[in-house]
Parts: structure tokens; sequence; C-alpha cells
């Protein structure tokens, strides 16, 4: 069993929730209510991590993060190190391709919220904020759950973007599935065998507590009082 690699892979999914779910709530809630020309286009583009290949999302990665880009430059100028063949830019590329996985689940969210909620919000005096905390939120739950189970899970078992950007580095970017691809390539099949269970368990019981806890409890939801 490769732990390190485990828990770089754990580390890895903890931060891309951490960091992608509050953007993904706005970007969300902007699509959900919104309407604009070129809306189609903006959803198409958050939408195609989900189905390019791999591959093609990882490549585009890594030139436009490598030592070539101006981002890549920038940020070695800055921090002293290169952004790919990096936990730093394993982690962007992670909240990269995990986008549709996190926007997706919590627009429909938000899309399913009455009007008439946030007219009522509106007319006892509640601000944005107020609103977003006391009322969208608590309603939304079930879609952000859902988005964070499957911003997790994927970012477990992603393999492509992984490989293409972060390359095979142990304690630096090797994740479990990658630890698993190479335990494979060197025919060790009972250490892979016991990597993919032990992936297989996690990942049922996270989308077993996340699918008992989004559940709706029948509870009624009234806006607080002035």
């Amino acid at each position: 069993m490769d732990w390190p690699a485990l828990a770089l892979s754990l580390q890895l999914g903890g931060l891309t929730v951490l960091m992608l779910v509050p953007l993904a709530v706005f970007v969300g809630r902007g699509l959900a209510y919104r309407h604009f020309r070129v809306k189609p286009l903006v959803e198409a583009v958050l939408t195609l991590p989900l189905v390019l290949p791999p591959t093609v999302v990882g490549y585009y990665l890594l030139t436009g993060l490598g030592g070539g880009s101006l981002i890549g430059q920038w940020w070695e100028r800055f921090f002293g190190q290169p952004l790919v063949f990096h936990f730093s830019g394993l982690l962007l590329a992670s909240l990269i391709v995990n986008i549709p996985f996190a926007v997706q689940p919590i627009t429909r969210a938000f899309e399913a919220i009455p009007s008439e909620l946030r007219d009522a919000a509106a007319c006892c005096g509640m601000g944005f904020w107020r609103t977003l905390l006391a009322v969208e939120l608590p309603l939304a739950w079930p879609g952000l759950l859902t988005g964070m189970v499957l911003t997790f899970a994927h970012t477990l078992g992603e393999f492509g973007v992984v490989l293409m950007v972060g390359g095979n580095i142990p304690g630096e970017t090797r994740t479990v599935a990658i630890a698993i691809y190479d335990r494979v390539q060197a025919f060790d099949f009972n250490a892979a065998g016991n990597m993919s269970l032990l992936l297989l368990v996690l990942s049922l019981v996270v989308l077993s507590v996340a699918g008992g806890w989004a559940r709706p409890s029948g509870r009624r939801h009234v806006l607080p009082r002035r």
C-alpha cells in the first residue's frame, strides 16, 4: 500500500473542494438567476472538462502552465519554482478540471429555489448576504453537497490530467491513481488490487454518507423574521 500517495490524493481532493466549491456557489447562482446573451457559450466552456478527453485537457494545461507560458514564467519568477510537475500546478489543474462537477449540481440547486422566496426575502428587507446565507444556501444544500462529493471523488480517481501536468514524483505529484498504474505496470497486481479496493470502499462510503445527508428531511423552510 502506497500510503504517501493516498495521503497526497486526500490532500489534493480536500483542497480542491475547499477552494472550488465557494467559487462554484457564486458562479452557479449567477448562471441560475441571470440571463445574458452569451450564457450558452459560458455554460459550454464550463462543461468542456467534462466532455474532452483527459489527455486533451492535460495537454492544454501543460502548455498553458509550463515554463514557456506567461503564467508559468510569472509563477516561477515570484515563487522560484515551476508550476508544472509540482503540487501547486497539480492543484490548479485539479481546480480547472473539476469545474463542471462543482458548478453544474450547484446551478441546478439554485434553479430549483422558487423565485417567490427571494422576492419575499427582498420585501422583508434582507440584503444579498443574508438572503444567500439564511434562505438560498439551506435550500440549495443538497446541490452543494453533491458538488462537493463529485469534486472530491473525481479528484481521487483523476489520472490523465494528473499524469500530464504533475508527472509521477513521489511525495509531490504521485497520487493513488498513478500509484495503482505503476503497480500494474510492474505486474504487482496484489498491491494494485489492495489500493483499488481501498479507493473503491472509500468512494462508496463518501457517496453513501453524502446521499443520506442530501436526502430531503421533509422540514419546511421559512424566512426568518426581521
